[in-house]
């Protein structure tokens, strides 16, 4: 692998400068992605020329003594759960493979590219975003480049792939869930879930938890995202005002000394592997310390999440597929989506109502909790990369599980829309990374951000996964 590629930050400024030429930077992140994406199956589709029509633009502008933008000359991979221009759109999945290319960006995605992005081709994901792996009928295994054995997480899996490996500096993502945050913990990456209706969504999916994201190696780079993609859009009834700040001047300013920080390994419901836990502890530990927080000692028992998150999420499922291909797309499905599906067919409203009655529930339960703390600090994961293939493991120090308890620390935040950040913690004595996550109360995005900041000045990560 050749040598670990510059950040996002340090490429766009390097062009915008007229010191390095967008176009060379894309023949570099391409080269990448021909040596590198045959092991790891991060990349699915690529289009690159219209990267370099896109790059090619960027350099015109340039040398017109304009400013292309904040991502001026950055290659990007886009998930492909979320549309790009002149590229097709599979979500994962048989039913919309080979489909032609869409024709608009996504809100976000507008908004990179008006910043100078050049998106390079599509990321691997689970099919419609279900799985926290990434394995599809549509795209095969794709691989973690710590561990090609171990899967990169999900959904943005791909993602994390390509940014892990150093195929490109960043790459899109989105966090229904978890989903940018759980491969940034296997995959040794900053993964920042705004709080909901920071970036905009084109259209809402009922159950309201979904946020786009970037997977980034340095917190600067997440920083420099939210300023380019925050801020209202018409189409989006939940989006929220612009924020009146820089995060990427707050993740360095911002005085955060004496707020109210604790830890909890379990939430009061999960279980986590001994080793990761250990590692989060000691990361969480490190940041208070250094972000001058002041601990608090609390014994959270909260509703569980988990059960709650699947259970409010089954409609999404159903927003995600063409009338038509139900019941007659069922066997090119996964087995996880068609079993949500057959579950959930007949599913009655006073059943969806119990739901949401729960979810109310929750929000109380965490409204109270952050009335004593500023900050939440878990795991982010409760084990490491498992098997690429799946399944999730069924057993976390020694007790038996269901295999999505994998990953139940980062479904809270998306249900009550709170920012929350994964930033490397470590690695295992296998060489597995982990992440420690850090929850902020809502809006308070730049709490969080400054939070991982200082994290990385305590205790500084590898950026990319040794070469192999």
């Amino acid at each position: 692998m050749p040598e670990p590629v510059a950040t996002a930050v340090e490429i766009a400024e390097a062009v915008r400068a007229g010191e390095r030429r967008a176009v060379e930077v894309l023949d570099e992140c391409l080269a990448r992605i021909e040596a590198g994406n045959a092991a790891l199956n991060a990349f699915v589709h690529l289009e690159p020329d219209l990267a370099r029509r896109a790059a090619e633009a960027v350099d015109h502008a340039v040398e017109r003594g304009e400013d292309p933008g904040p991502f001026a000359g950055v290659p990007i991979g886009v998930k492909d759960l979320e549309h790009c221009e002149g590229m097709p759109t599979s979500h994962g999945s048989l039913l919309f493979k080979g489909r032609p290319p869409v024709q608009a960006d996504s809100i976000h995605l507008a908004r990179l590219r008006a910043a100078g992005a050049v998106p390079v081709g599509k990321t691997a994901a689970p099919e419609f975003g279900t799985l926290g792996f990434t394995k599809t009928k549509a795209w095969g295994v794709t691989r973690n480049p710590w561990n090609v054995a171990r899967t990169p997480g999900g959904s943005s899996g791909g993602s994390a792939a390509a940014v892990a490996a150093g195929l490109v500096p960043a790459s899109t993502a989105s966090d229904g869930g978890g989903s940018t945050r759980i491969p940034a913990s296997f995959s040794g990456l900053v993964g920042m879930k705004p709080s909901h209706g920071r970036i905009p969504h084109e259209r809402q999916i009922p159950s309201q938890t979904a946020v786009y994201g970037l997977l980034t190696t340095t917190v600067a780079e997440a920083a420099r995202h939210l300023d380019v993609t925050a801020g209202p859009h018409d189409h989006d009834r939940t989006s929220l005002p612009p924020a009146g700040l820089r995060y990427e001047e707050v993740i360095e300013t911002l005085d955060v000394a004496g707020l109210r920080a604790a830890w909890s390994p379990d939430l009061g419901f999960a279980v986590a592997d001994p080793e990761v836990r250990a590692l989060a502890q000691s990361a969480a530990e490190v940041l208070i310390d250094a972000a001058a927080l002041t601990p608090v000692d609390l014994d959270i028992h909260l509703t569980d999440p988990v059960r709650l998150w699947m259970s409010a999420g089954a409609m999404d499922l159903w927003m995600s597929i063409e009338d038509e291909m139900w019941p007659a797309g069922a066997d090119d499905l996964t087995l996880f989506s068609r079993r949500a599906l057959e579950q959930t067919e007949h599913y009655p409203l006073s059943r969806f109502a119990r739901v949401a009655k729960r979810r109310w529930r929750l929000e109380e339960e965490v409204a109270a909790l952050f009335e004593q703390v500023d900050v939440l600090l878990t795991p982010t994961t409760a084990v490491p990369a498992f098997a690429a293939e799946g399944p999730p493991p069924a057993e976390i120090d020694g007790r038996s599980v269901d295999p999505v308890m994998a990953v139940p620390f980062t479904m809270l935040a998306n249900l009550c829309w709170n920012p929350a950040v994964s930033v490397p913690a470590g690695t295992t004595a296998e060489g597995l990374p982990v992440g420690v996550q850090v929850v902020g109360r809502r809006h308070a995005d730049d709490v969080v951000l400054r939070l991982a900041r200082v994290l990385e000045q305590a205790r500084p990560w590898p950026r990319h996964a040794p070469a192999g």
